[in-house]
């Protein structure tokens, strides 16, 4: 529920494990994967329930017919019960190479399991000409006529016992029985983008997460049937372009990061650090030091770094930091020397998780390779070095690069993620490899992930990004990237403390404001105050990551200067509101911040009981008049959700035309 008691959705365990528990987390994972998560959701929608179990039915039909008519000409159906895929067996007059040819010829790709047995798969895109093509190549291996398909027989078949049979009710949402036309869902997808606070109306200044543009441009290629369309283990000669296109986008990562091989089988950022980790084991233990288990990772590292470690069988031995968020070198020595003949690894980002070039970093690297280790370098911040610095400049030995967020792919709401690593020659042997595709190193990993190249269908968008920007581009982001953090960090300071500097004061590409004395002084917490940005048409900062009680802010190289000061003068006037909590001008418990976000509903009511004007609710600054975002709903009722995790909506027939999503 939110603050006025209206029913409202709410992230149930919206702190990543992995943060909280980090070592002991029994997970890695940091990527959602939302954005694909709606699309499968909104096709639900636009079909609905007899939509989807139409489409169901006509899917197995076309199973039934075709090993129906295949059992004609002496064919063997190997599993009986089938939905959409069968399993199956030649006679002994049928040749496999005469119908794999004869397949090649329609455009059509079979599983060869063996050389007797042959897998098919349908979908929705299936039709009945293709049952049509498939029948008369295999009808011909064998010499048969084909004959006309008997479509009783298919009505009478059952593909799966009746037990499996679903009767109870599914997709019974209002949501997905409402949106059945093209006029009807366009406009359910415009309500729910005029809910959401979006780079379509805002800078996103998430730290740690790098919300650049995703230009059209690259974006294009997603809906070409050449990436589109393909499966992951087409025949490599049928997708020559494609593997040049991610064979030249390995050559440029190559090139950025100056490592000797890139593999792009990781799914996510996490996903790499696993992958990485994993290399380095082997690497080891090929050289006779499988003994090396220990991770150093430092204390401000990222929650996935000592869950990653634990999962690639390593031990975590965490190194402290600094005053100024820098490791701790003593410390670093110590443990180093401590553990120097277990030591496999060092885990470490750069620019720093408190958004500082860390000085000491060769040191650092230095100390882990004459002590047998090798440096794994978490590329979550390279929107901060591409063009300026590479990690194999700086000595590591592997680095993941988030896709994601430095090569422009969208992730918003959680994925797709891609995160490939680069590794050092030494390593290259070790990189994953794949059961069907042949990838990765000599000595390869197994496969980390199903597909050999990862999430293949987005590599275009960060290939795209990065020839359209050339060499040239991608430093000038960089550049304008750390610009625009200094120039914002150079004007909130004012009213803000920086809670980490480097040596002349500046910081990287993002910095970490310190909001926990407002708490002592005002009542207000950093949540609060991140919910109250709302209100000047602001998605909050990055909140109490990497430190408690605190906002990183990372504007990236996207924003113009009208949007960069937007934010300074939105976090300035949010500041005034604050002093006069401070000066008791204002009531500590019900005032314009405790109450945000401020809702159309709220603000046309016909009583209005707050100690301050609808204008200061709602209009703060004369900007937030022109285009104004109004919050679909207020502060969320954060105790009553903590309290009651399991979903306690309305039942289906509360949801009006007016209420349900």
């Amino acid at each position: 529920k939110d603050a006025n008691g209206n029913n409202a959705f709410r992230m149930a365990l919206q702190t990543r494990e992995q943060h909280i528990k980090r070592e002991r987390a029994t997970s890695n994972i940091c990527t959602a994967q939302a954005l694909l998560a709606i699309m499968a959701g909104l096709y639900a929608s636009y079909h609905g329930p007899e939509g989807i179990k139409n489409i169901a039915l006509e899917i197995n039909n076309l199973a039934k017919t075709l090993a129906n008519e295949l059992t004609k000409y002496g064919y063997s159906i190997k599993n009986n019960h089938f939905f959409d895929t069968l399993t199956i067996g030649l006679p002994a007059n049928a040749n496999i190479k005469k119908i794999k040819k004869a397949a090649l010829r329609e455009e059509m790709n079979f599983r060869y399991i063996n050389s007797s047995t042959i897998g098919i798969s349908f979908d929705e895109t299936t039709s009945l000409d293709d049952i049509s093509i498939m029948l008369q190549i295999f009808a011909a291996t064998v010499k048969k006529e084909i004959s006309e398909i008997d479509f009783n027989d298919i009505n009478k078949t059952v593909s799966f016992p009746k037990k499996l049979k679903r009767t109870s009710a599914y997709l019974s949402h209002t949501a997905f029985n409402s949106y059945h036309s093209e006029t009807e869902m366009m406009r359910y997808l415009k309500k729910l983008e005029n809910r959401d606070l979006g780079l379509n109306r805002t800078m996103i200044p998430l730290g740690s997460c790098t919300m650049k543009l995703n230009a059209a441009t690259e974006l294009f290629a997603l809906s070409w049937p050449g990436f589109g369309e393909i499966h992951p283990f087409v025949p490599q000669d049928q997708v020559k372009g494609y593997m040049k296109l991610i064979n030249k986008l390995e050559s440029d990562l190559k090139e950025i990061t100056g490592f000797s091989a890139v593999s792009f089988q990781p799914n996510s950022g996490a996903s790499g650090e696993y992958a990485g980790l994993m290399a380095i084991r082997e690497y080891l233990k090929s050289i006779g030091e499988g003994q090396r288990n220990i991770c150093l990772i430092p204390a401000s590292a990222h929650g996935t770094n000592p869950a990653s470690a634990v999962m690639a069988g390593m031990k975590v031995v965490v190194v402290k930091c600094d005053g100024h968020g820098n490791v701790d070198i003593e410390d670093l020595k110590n443990k180093t020397e401590e553990y120097k003949d277990l030591l496999a690894a060092i885990m470490i980002t750069y620019p720093s998780t408190h958004g500082v070039y860390e000085e000491g970093i060769l040191e650092i690297i230095d100390i882990i390779h004459k002590n047998g280790g090798q440096v794994y370098m978490d590329g979550a911040n390279m929107n901060a070095q591409v063009g300026l610095t590479n990690p194999g400049l700086i000595g590591a030995d592997v680095c993941h690069l988030n896709l994601h967020k430095t090569f422009a792919i969208p992730h918003g709401g959680g994925g797709p993620g891609v995160g490939p690593i680069g590794v050092a020659k030494h390593l290259k042997p070790f990189l994953p490899s794949h059961p069907i595709i042949k990838t990765g190193g000599k000595h390869g990993l197994n496969a980390i992930s199903a597909a050999p190249f990862g999430s293949a269908m987005i590599l275009p968008i960060s290939y795209a990004y990065i020839k359209l920007s050339g060499g040239n581009g991608l430093t000038e982001a960089t550049k304008m990237a750390i610009l625009n953090a200094n120039y914002l960090k150079s004007k909130l300071e004012k009213d803000y403390k920086i809670l980490f500097t480097g040596k002349n004061g500046r910081v990287a590409h993002e910095m970490i404001l310190d909001c926990n004395d407002f708490m002592k002084t005002a009542n207000i917490s950093v949540v609060d105050l991140a919910k109250r940005l709302m209100d000047y048409g602001f998605h909050a900062p990055t909140v109490a990551f990497p430190v408690h009680g605190t906002l990183m802010v990372e504007p990236t190289e996207s924003e113009p200067l009208s949007e960069l000061d937007r934010f300074i003068e939105a976090m300035a006037e949010i500041r005034k509101e604050i002093s006069d909590i401070e000066n008791g001008e204002s009531d500590k418990d019900n005032n314009v911040i405790k109450n945000a976000p401020h809702t159309a509903k709220m603000l046309t009511a016909d009583n209005w009981e707050f100690p301050y004007t609808r204008k200061k609710a709602a209009f703060p600054v004369e900007l937030s008049e022109l285009d104004k975002y109004w919050p679909p709903v207020t502060k969320i009722d954060d105790a009553y959700g903590d309290r009651n995790l399991v979903c306690t909506c309305l039942p289906i027939e509360g949801y009006t035309d007016e209420n349900h999503l």
